[in-house]
């Protein structure tokens, strides 16, 4: 069996916006369709008719995938291998340089699927190191190919990635339009698919972040019926904490906990630590953006702080569960301590996506305001209505601009009061 199988497999399967359990539901485990996908697991003609017969393949695609292994196959396989193998260690730069390694194999091979599958690796691996322009012009070199546009489920991902790297930088309006050309596309795929789901995700978080609040619900709603019982547990904790997410947004507190509630329960650290770090950072976030600060906000920041020691994170991870712990500091009332922490995190505010860079900014200027410390607090205000303005988010503008006039009022009234003294 040729290098032909498991990478025809994985690009036919996410072709069609299908997860590992979605393909080999009742009959085969995800783990089994892993194996298969990485070439540790030869299938037998049954396994290969069968899996054909599911993705809806032509006869001619089983001769396709039996061709004899050529020397550029056999370190194809073994650079994907090993880019997966770092993958799953967490060493993200490695496995983008055995990703990038693959691709070019498969470039040079004139094998499309490959390249694409493990250009798009090289892409998230890119990602998760935080080098979000380096991944952007990876995303769009994805984009430019025909494959991108000959396939919905490869379109969707891609514009889904861009949508998110864009937001991770601040350009939130960018990250609407492309979120939204996701959403259009996963309208061709197959209704449950892990694919429109994601894309439903990028779209909602980016327009919530644009203070897009009621547009950003629709979409919930949308995204909510995609999903039924047959639904993978995972999947809809993740839809339950994206919903919920924008009903705290939207403060509507009941429908915001229920669902929290309701991710907390679906979500499993012993399934994915990265993603429970995640869920506890956002519904540890949204609590507290909303003045919710009770035992339960608590101890989602400490399971994100735990989370965050195990898996580790980038710069950006450490500095927005850092702000987290700030804003709790805050909103219990240790300005003194809020104001040391936010100043840690204000010298590395060029890391944050500005949108992000911009509510350190806002919060540390409140807290110097609360320690007595106006002047100062007004530089950090003014340079958060700045940020807020680049990167696309009005409302947040409107609550800079009201505590600054809150300080400019404030020195006009002891002004006026120290001259008629």
């Amino acid at each position: 069996m040729g290098n032909g199988f498991g990478e025809k497999l994985r690009a036919e399967r996410l072709e069609r916006g299908l997860t590992q359990a979605e393909l080999g539901k009742n009959l085969y485990s995800p783990s089994y369709i892993s194996l298969l996908e990485t070439g540790r697991r030869e299938p037998t003609a049954e396994v290969i008719e069968e899996l054909a017969r599911r993705l809806e393949l032509a006869p001619k695609a089983l001769e396709a995938w039996s061709q004899p292994v050529s020397v550029s196959d056999a370190e194809y396989v073994l650079a994907g291998l090993y880019a997966r193998q770092a993958w799953d260690l967490r060493d993200y730069q490695l496995a983008a340089s055995h990703a990038a390694t693959a691709a070019q194999i498969a470039l040079e091979a004139k094998n499309n699927s490959a390249w694409w599958n493990m250009t798009y690796m090289q892409a998230e691996c890119v990602m998760k190191q935080g080098q979000l322009k380096e991944c952007q012009q990876i995303v769009e070199h994805l984009l430019e190919h025909p494959m991108a546009t000959e396939s919905a489920g490869l379109g969707v991902r891609a514009w889904q990635m861009l949508a998110a790297v864009c937001h991770g930088q601040g350009q939130l309006a960018t990250a609407v339009e492309h979120a939204k050309q996701a959403v259009k596309l996963s309208e061709q795929l197959p209704k449950g698919s892990t694919l429109i789901i994601g894309a439903h995700r990028a779209l909602i978080g980016a327009l919530a972040e644009s203070g897009k609040l009621d547009e950003a619900w629709e979409y919930c709603l949308a995204m909510i019926e995609h999903m039924d019982e047959h639904s993978m547990s995972q999947l809809a904790g993740e839809v339950a904490w994206v919903v919920g997410n924008v009903a705290f947004m939207r403060h509507d507190y009941v429908e915001g906990i229920k669902h929290h509630e309701r991710a907390a329960k679906l979500l499993s650290p012993a399934n994915d630590i990265e993603l429970w770090a995640r869920f506890n950072k956002a519904s540890a976030a949204v609590r507290l953006s909303s003045g919710i600060v009770e035992p339960e906000t608590l101890s989602a920041i400490e399971r994100a702080e735990l989370a965050l020691s195990i898996v580790g994170g980038n710069k950006t991870d450490q500095l927005e569960v850092a702000f987290i712990r700030a804003r709790w500091l805050y909103l219990t009332g240790d300005i003194p301590a809020a104001v040391e922490k936010l100043r840690e995190i204000h010298a590395d505010r060029k890391v944050l996506a500005r949108h992000t860079a911009g509510e350190v900014s806002l919060l540390l200027g409140k807290s110097l305001k609360a320690a007595g410390e106006a002047s100062e607090a007004l530089k950090f205000l003014e340079e958060a209505q700045h940020d807020f303005s680049a990167a696309g988010a009005s409302d947040r503008v409107q609550q800079a601009m009201d505590a600054v006039l809150e300080i400019r009022l404030a020195e006009r009234r002891a002004a006026k009061e120290h001259s008629e003294a």
